[in-house]
């Protein structure tokens, strides 16, 4: 037998190390919660998640900027900074040209692959997980797959090579994989093979129904009682297990086409979603969100078990995190004798501008608002020569008689409030901005990207104490309580 000494074995696995690849799995997950994660995992069967809570290791992780349910939270966790810096306030911002609300992401500049549909990540103002790893490895490979643009694009970063999500080439059309031009390698070939083979929408279409009696499950409600729950379509396709179920498949695809972490390190960024069609709370409260969470854990025991295979598990890593989409369940809070109120955002701008007409002249002094802003007519105040900050400071002072506002302040001065400041990007912040009490809901109105009208609900500023779980596998030396902005240092 030969013998070799130390120094040439540590070099023979240094080589071996070099040439061996590491495949880092981040699965973000619409409406993960913590309390529901420790209820369920009795009841997971091997794998997946149970898997990950036994042998990784988790925390929480809480915010110290307003959420709405969108993507601000997310951007935070892959950015580690908060949103007056990473740009991503909320899903939607107001237009001045047109003076509606549009989606954020949408970008008429670009063009959609599959879709009529035009969206890019750049108001994404800082560098992800993603930017930075790609930085720091030349060679590495990125692929962002999930249920939503948004989402989706907040994973892949700007650098992904490429990423996918579900849309539709128009509102009739059933929905399958698509995606935008602005990344380099545009709609991925197992992305396309799957529209076109048939498998995506063999999967879309499957019917989802109890897997087990009704009464077996912990949280049944009267109506699942009286007849359990039963879905198949496309109607609730981005709320069910076959989103998570398409979107595995999918990465196991490309991760097969690419060779993924087999000769380098390479990312797949994946979204995924424990929001049912009928979800009213981010705790589980009826029998179909436990079906969600069991499939759940169905699914990612699949990726996990067919990545090990092909990569080895030694050179995968898996990071878990849930997107806050819910809030509290509001009616739970009016049987508690905690009711929710509503602060309709467009009666707001309608009295503020008869307030301003009362001032001034009948005349069009506001253009709209957004979130938790009041945009001016800058136009026609400098046409008549008035002065922007009186008038700020008018409609500040008006703001704060509203019921349910806490306090309002011209935009400029928000700096002097960290946690207003913090969570509003300068784009968003308009001309006047305005805090609520907490057990105010916020209702406004917006446009899709088709251009329909619709009414959004900032709900989950409901619980300014809210908090979102992330699990670690393998398991690492984590905090049990990180700042959203201090995730990205662990992953």
């Amino acid at each position: 037998m030969h013998k070799i000494s130390i120094y040439t074995a540590l070099m023979l696995w240094s080589v071996s190390m070099a040439w061996a690849g590491q495949l880092t799995v981040i699965v973000a997950v619409d409406g993960l919660d913590g309390s529901s994660l420790e209820e369920m995992q009795p009841y997971w069967q091997l794998g997946g998640l149970r898997t990950i809570t036994e042998e990784g290791s988790a925390a929480a992780v809480n915010f110290d900027h307003w959420l709405y349910g969108g993507e601000e939270s997310l951007a935070t966790m892959l950015t580690g900074c908060n949103p007056a810096t990473h740009g991503v306030s909320m899903n939607y911002i107001f237009s001045p040209d047109d003076r509606k609300t549009h989606p954020l992401f949408l970008n008429n500049k670009q063009m959609g692959i599959g879709t009529d549909e035009s969206y890019s990540p750049e108001p994404l103002m800082a560098w992800t997980i993603a930017d930075r790893f790609r930085l720091r490895n030349p060679s590495a490979r990125v692929y962002g797959i999930g249920i939503t643009p948004a989402a989706t694009m907040v994973l892949g970063g700007r650098s992904a090579n490429a990423c996918a999500w579900m849309g539709q080439t128009n509102p009739t059309d059933s929905l399958h994989w698509v995606s935008t031009l602005y990344y380099k390698e545009g709609l991925p070939t197992a992305a396309l093979r799957m529209n076109t083979d048939g498998s995506f929408s063999r999967i879309a279409n499957r019917e989802w129904t109890p897997r087990m009696e009704i009464n077996a499950y912990n949280h049944p409600t009267d109506e699942e009682k009286n007849k359990p729950f039963a879905y198949k379509g496309q109607d609730i396709l981005t709320s069910s297990p076959m989103a998570n179920a398409l979107v595995v498949e999918l990465a196991l695809a490309i991760q097969k086409d690419k060779q993924l972490g087999v000769s380098r390190s390479d990312m797949l960024m994946l979204q995924m979603t424990a929001v049912t069609p009928r979800t009213t709370a981010s705790f589980i409260a009826s029998a179909e969100q436990e079906d969600m969470y069991l499939r759940l854990n169905q699914d990612l025991g699949y990726l996990m078990e067919q990545l090990e295979k092909r990569v080895g598990k030694e050179h995968i890593r898996f990071v878990v995190m849930g997107i806050p989409r819910v809030g509290v369940d509001k009616k739970r809070l009016e049987e508690l004798n905690l009711p929710v109120r509503t602060f309709n955002l467009d009666r707001a701008i309608a009295l503020t501008s008869t307030f301003l007409m009362a001032l001034y002249e009948h005349e069009r002094w506001v253009d709209g608002g957004c979130a938790q802003a009041i945009y001016l007519n800058r136009e026609l105040i400098a046409q008549k020569k008035l002065s922007l900050e009186q008038m700020r400071r008018q409609v500040a002072d008006f703001l704060m008689e509203f019921e349910g506002v806490r306090f309002a302040c011209p935009a400029n001065e928000a700096y002097l409030h960290p946690e207003m400041f913090k969570s509003i990007h300068k784009r968003f912040a308009g001309d006047v901005v305005f805090t609520l009490q907490p057990d105010y809901q916020l209702i406004t109105t917006g446009y899709s990207a088709s251009g329909q009208e619709t009414e959004i609900v900032l709900d989950a500023l409901l619980d300014d104490r809210l908090t979102t779980p992330v699990l670690f596998w393998p398991a690492q030396s984590v905090n049990p309580l990180i700042p959203s902005t201090d995730l990205i240092n662990y992953l």
